[in-house]
């Protein structure tokens, strides 16, 4: 289970920080990552991270937003700096990994409202 938080209503130019936590029974997590669907748009992927915290980035975030994660607390973070009108979206989190069984999981949170409006 993927539980996001941390969006809300923000200024132009202001910042606002994600967190993802998984939970349940989890053997590791391996890929996992940050999408975002606007209205009337497509669900898109904005970042991700790999185990290793190797990092990629979609065009739209690079340079403001940074994604890290903490192993220990099965936990990712999305900072976004200088948010922009055309950030303003539901922010899904994402991950694949193993559980304790041994079997792969897949899983979406539940997302999270992000307006950035002045």
């Amino acid at each position: 289970q993927l539980q996001a938080s941390g969006g809300g209503l923000v200024q132009p130019g202001g910042s606002l920080r994600l967190a993802c936590v998984a939970s349940g029974s989890i053997f590791a997590i391996n890929d996992m990552g940050w999408y975002r669907q606007a209205p009337g748009k497509e669900r898109e992927l904005v970042a991700s991270i790999a185990r290793d915290s190797s990092t990629s980035y979609a065009g739209s975030g690079k340079g403001r937003f940074t994604i890290s994660r903490d192993n220990a607390k099965n936990t990712m973070y999305l900072q976004m700096n200088n948010l922009k009108p055309e950030d303003t979206a539901v922010y899904y989190c994402h991950a694949m990994g193993l559980v304790n069984t041994g079997g792969p999981f897949n899983s979406w949170g539940q997302g999270t409202q992000v307006t950035v409006s002045s």
